[in-house]
């Protein structure tokens, strides 16, 4: 089982059984992040929980290949990680036991044990979001550990997303479980009064996971489905949890109105299909509604917040029969409200694209390069595919060149750089 030097861990191949291979990698992108919850709990220590898993998965690559795939494959990690992580703490306690043979001085291996057996109803993965966006940690690093141990994601893959080197990534995660470790964090989901102060990385966090599932960042599909549907169901725990806060109700609502939109993002060979080009008759009108009352019940509330706005836009989307009967002039409003909201350079770029549909792609143009001038965007893909389109259109056909070849670059998923090679083709039989 290799293990980047980040800690990342990611399941083995196998070179000579592929339905092996491919069941293995199936249940780490789907089950990982749940089992890996259960695990912390138990162990009290992110890295002795993600080594259980990572040795229940390495006994999976010794065993699948020559004894079949398991029934249930998740169930059969989650016995063996089980089983690995009590073999574990067994082993600490014997050590612990000829330290000291003072009893009870602190919680050891035999308590972790016995909470995790006679564990309460309360969701793993929700305890393990808000165990990660303790205030002791910043919010950077909040994020990222939850990314990396809920959404399975490597440090490439948050890096991008994070727009920062792997390698700064990679110590703001060493650092983020050194600190939980050290200040004995608790694995829980906090009283009430607590809820509030971690609510916005919480919220991050989901999002976050949304956006990756939605967007995969590397790998042959476009869209992680289980990403998609985990940040949704977690967020509909948090409305149950916090109906009266309108945020939790904002970003259901913006997950549920994007997560609509799947099925029809992709062609029958996985290729991209943007928006314009949709078969709306696709969309899931079920989640459209639901997530339309979410956002009116959040509103009602009267204090606006960035995913509230986002969602809004989201909506204006959703609710145009045909692409030309887009309201352009009213998402660029949102925009608008949603700078004063949370001012960046992204928040600017979509904007800008919003406002070259309203306004002209001139003036679109214009602010596009506006956005980038502050040079956060340069490793971004869609600054580079954005502004590449408003070339495309405009006829600047050589700067349109350079601008995709940038793009294509940045791209990690085989839809993205499918997608952009055959606009570079395209250009080039121009």
């Amino acid at each position: 089982m290799a293990v980047q030097a980040s800690g990342v861990f990611r399941p083995p191949c196998f070179d000579s059984v592929t339905i092996s291979r491919q069941a293995i990698e199936r249940v780490f992108r789907e089950e990982s992040g749940l089992i890996l919850a259960g695990l912390i709990r138990l162990m009290g220590d992110f890295e002795l929980a993600e080594d259980a898993l990572q040795e229940a998965f390495a006994t999976a690559c010794d065993r699948w290949p020559a004894q079949g795939v398991p029934e249930n494959p998740a169930a059969w990690l989650t016995t063996t990680a089980k089983r690995k992580a009590i073999d574990q703490l067994r082993r600490a306690r014997v050590r612990a036991d000829a330290r000291s043979r003072t009893a009870g001085a602190e919680e050891g291996p035999n308590a972790m044990m016995e909470s995790w057996m006679g564990s309460s109803l309360q969701d793993d993965r929700l305890r393990l979001v808000f165990t990660c966006c303790h205030p002791a940690l910043n919010q950077k690093a909040q994020v990222a550990l939850t990314l990396h141990t809920l959404g399975g994601l490597t440090t490439a893959e948050i890096a991008r997303a994070f727009l920062v080197p792997p390698a700064t990534l990679g110590q703001r995660l060493v650092r983020a479980r050194t600190k939980i470790r050290q200040a004995r964090i608790p694995y829980e989901v906090p009283e009430d009064p607590l809820l509030a102060e971690r609510l916005p990385a919480v919220l991050a966090v989901l999002y976050l996971i949304f956006s990756e599932g939605y967007s995969a960042t590397s790998g042959d599909e476009l869209v992680r489905r289980e990403l998609c549907a985990e940040a949704i169901r977690l967020a509909r725990i948090l409305v149950a949890l916090m109906p009266g806060q309108p945020e939790v109700l904002g970003l259901t609502a913006l997950m549920l109105l994007h997560d609509s939109r799947r099925a029809a993002r992709t062609s029958a060979s996985g290729e991209i299909v943007l928006l314009e080009d949709q078969d709306r008759g696709l969309w899931d009108r079920e989640e459209i509604a639901e997530g339309t009352e979410m956002l009116k019940r959040a509103l009602l509330m009267r204090q606006s917040g960035s995913y509230q706005l986002q969602a809004a836009i989201a909506a204006v989307h959703s609710t145009a029969p045909r692409p030309e009967q887009t309201d352009w002039a009213q998402i660029v409003g949102l925009y608008d409200a949603l700078l004063r909201h949370q001012p960046s350079p992204v928040v600017a770029l979509n904007r800008a694209v919003a406002v070259a549909m309203a306004e002209g792609v001139e003036r679109g143009l214009a602010l596009v390069d506006e956005a980038g001038r502050s040079g956060t965007m340069e490793n971004y893909l869609y600054f580079h595919s954005a502004r590449a389109d408003l070339l495309r259109r405009l006829g600047r056909l050589e700067e349109a060149r350079a601008a995709y070849r940038r793009a294509f670059e940045l791209a990690g998923s085989t839809p993205e750089k499918t997608f952009l090679r055959r606009r570079l083709d395209a250009l080039a039989a121009c």
